[in-house]
């Protein structure tokens, strides 16, 4: 008996040539859309280089911006709490939609037929570990604020809980305070960056395309616009995003360190001069990084930190309210579980407190996270290449999510006992950053404690600084996974120079100035991401794999009705030509634009060339090593050869 292969198999066929080859002069190098191996984009003839009007447009505004926060930072506090406040209270309906709508695209991702398709070629391994990947992809992403948010914000919901809930200061109150916090950290931030990370993956390593949020939007725009100015607009928002979001942190990073260095020296607040220093000194810290590659840099930083990370949550754990927190621990998750319908559905029409509330905690956090995708989804799809579908989906949404509900409810939790035994500096005044420091301060080792947790913030800052640095390089030159180091050192720069701005224009108070800023970038790219997941289903449904499913459901389904007509229970299955119109691919156009198109190997002037996809061979004799050769002697300003990429101009 001879079976199909498996529609979804990474060992279909597709190097034989008698099983690969169709209908000889329909499909591009004879090769049928259903049996497509996927192309990676190393393997595609393309030649990187500056975007002049990526970088031509987002450079001057950012450092027209910079020049008008020195000339005149009141008049951009104002306006940017202006734009906030309007923000908030007319567009928090479009975040929580596209939050609701993240979370369920994942989730059917994961357990629908599109499940075993690769973020790569079929016969494609992971580039790094589990562990690597989960310590890297959370390094990039939130780590910050396990320990920025992660003793406060449960107190401030237990002292103050949400509108229409529950009564401050009781058992009730701690349980919706645990709920809350996992809402706004878990599973809806992380659906998010999994949605635009996998999109991303697919496009790049499955598709082929250059590494830009562009190229997700080809099927929709077209190549022409793709390439043009919507497809550099969707570029350019994600630049200015990535690069706002970043020098917040940077900038919220810097007075956290300065807290500590405050606690452990005894010295009064820090000026300005010293935080421009310790700004300095991380902005020097992730170039570095960011320049000796991802490997080698993120890589290792990610997991010291992640063990460091670990390490103090279980310190915590085991010297804080041990007993209470293993309780805690399953009640607060399934508040959370219980409570996730609900929490969702809640929206400015439930009255001014609901609106106050949602300005301050939930639409803040949905618009913050918004203006992060762009970065750290590009990261997180540089990292999971060779992943399946849902592997993808369902590690990079639950596995962090567990971790932040374990770390958020013993900060929290430990926070709140503290709080109740009238511990000193957990009553709730204080800033976020002084209540975690405080609250090790409480515990054992409290002389040692800041130190580490000042190193970690650092290195989470680094890893996080790190991966928008490339990334905006990235972006900033056509899909370069590789940019110049010149590029890199110019965001990086750009990135220092926007948070010392704001720290000059009036510490704290101007950094949340910037975030207002950033948040106010999260409503066009709602749009975005909306048009991002429309793209993403669009592309996976014309994939080789589902194609494959589909012939095989078609096919299996005609054999068995015919073997049960003609035989009874006496039959078994084999694979022969059928009559005209009544094959397995009837009702399917296999020689449609839609599904060949994409595969249509060129060279660097985008002309078609032959390929042969079993043997890798180019019809005009190119390989790789070609590129390799021409490029001896060109170098970039920085030294480097140039790398080989596609023009876009």
């Amino acid at each position: 008996m001879t079976e199909p292969d498996s529609p979804d198999s990474p060992t279909a066929r597709t190097s034989d040539p008698a099983t690969r080859r169709g209908a000889v002069g329909l499909y591009p190098d004879d090769m049928h859309p259903g049996l497509v191996p996927g192309i990676s984009i190393d393997e595609q003839r393309n030649r990187f280089g500056l975007d002049k009007m990526v970088f031509g447009i987002t450079a001057p505004l950012i450092l027209a911006f910079i020049i008008w926060g020195v000339t005149s930072p009141d008049s951009v506090a104002s306006t940017s709490s202006s734009m906030f406040s309007w923000a908030m209270e007319n567009t928090g309906w479009l975040l929580n939609i596209v939050m609701i709508t993240a979370l369920i695209v994942m989730v059917y991702l994961a357990f629908s037929r599109f499940g075993q398709i690769k973020l790569g070629k079929d016969d494609e391994e992971p580039e790094f570990s589990r562990f690597s990947w989960i310590a890297m992809m959370f390094g990039a992403g939130i780590g910050v604020g396990i320990f920025f948010f992660g003793p406060s914000e449960p107190l401030s919901y237990y002292l103050s809980p949400p509108p229409h809930t529950v009564d401050a200061d009781t058992p009730e109150a701690v349980h919706q305070a645990m709920a809350q916090a996992h809402f706004h950290w878990g599973l809806s931030p992380w659906a998010l960056y999994a949605l635009v990370g996998g999109a991303l993956a697919y496009s790049t390593y499955r598709r082929g395309r250059v590494s830009l949020l562009s190229s997700v939007f080809r099927t929709l725009f077209g190549e022409n616009q793709t390439n043009g100015f919507a497809g550099r607009l969707v570029d350019i928002m994600a630049i200015i995003a990535t690069l706002f979001g970043t020098a917040a942190t940077l900038g919220l990073s810097a007075i956290q360190i300065g807290t500590g260095v405050e606690i452990v020296s005894g010295a009064g607040p820090l000026a300005n001069s010293a935080l421009i220093i310790i700004i300095a000194v991380l902005t020097l810290a992730f170039i570095i990084s960011a320049v000796s590659g991802v490997s080698r840099g993120i890589r290792y930083l990610s997991n010291i930190n992640i063990s460091l990370t670990l390490g103090l949550i279980l310190f915590v754990f085991l010297v804080g309210p041990t007993l209470f927190l293993l309780n805690l621990v399953p009640s607060g998750a399934a508040s959370y579980a219980s409570g996730l319908i609900e929490m969702m559905g809640k929206s400015l029409s439930w009255g001014q407190d609901t609106v106050d509330f949602q300005a301050s905690w939930t639409a803040f956090y949905w618009a913050w996270w918004i203006a992060w995708t762009p970065f750290v989804g590009m990261f997180i799809a540089r990292i999971s290449r060779g992943r399946t579908l849902r592997e993808f989906s369902v590690v990079t949404t639950l596995v962090p999510t567990a971790i932040l509900i374990l770390a958020f409810t013993i900060f929290g939790g430990t926070a709140i006992t503290q709080h109740r035994n009238g511990a000193v500096g957990m009553d709730g005044n204080d800033s976020s950053e002084q209540i975690l420091f405080s609250m090790f301060d409480n515990l054992p080792l409290a002389q040692i404690t800041p130190w580490i947790i000042m190193f970690v913030l650092a290195v989470f800052f680094v890893t996080s600084a790190d991966s928008a640095s490339v990334i905006m390089g990235t972006l900033s030159e056509k899909g370069n996974p590789e940019p110049r180091k010149y590029t890199v050192i110019f965001w990086g720069l750009c990135m220092m120079g926007i948070a010392v701005v704001m720290l000059l224009a009036g510490g704290e108070d101007a950094l949340s100035g910037l975030q207002n800023l950033t948040i106010l970038i999260a409503i066009p790219f709602s749009v975005v991401l909306i048009g991002l997941i429309v793209a993403f289903i669009r592309d996976l449904s014309t994939d080789p794999a589902a194609i494959r499913r589909n012939y095989a459901e078609t096919a299996i389904h005609n054999a068995v009705v015919k073997g049960l007509e003609e035989h009874g229970d006496d039959f078994e299955l084999s694979v022969g030509r059928a009559e005209e119109g009544h094959g397995a691919g009837a009702d399917f156009d296999s020689t449609s634009q839609e599904v060949t198109e994409w595969y249509q190997r060129t060279d660097e002037a985008g002309n078609a060339v032959g390929y042969d996809y079993g043997s890798g061979e180019w019809a005009d004799g190119w390989t790789p090593d070609d590129d390799r050769r021409d490029d001896i002697g060109d170098e970039d300003a920085d030294g480097d050869p140039v790398t080989p990429g596609v023009n876009r101009d």
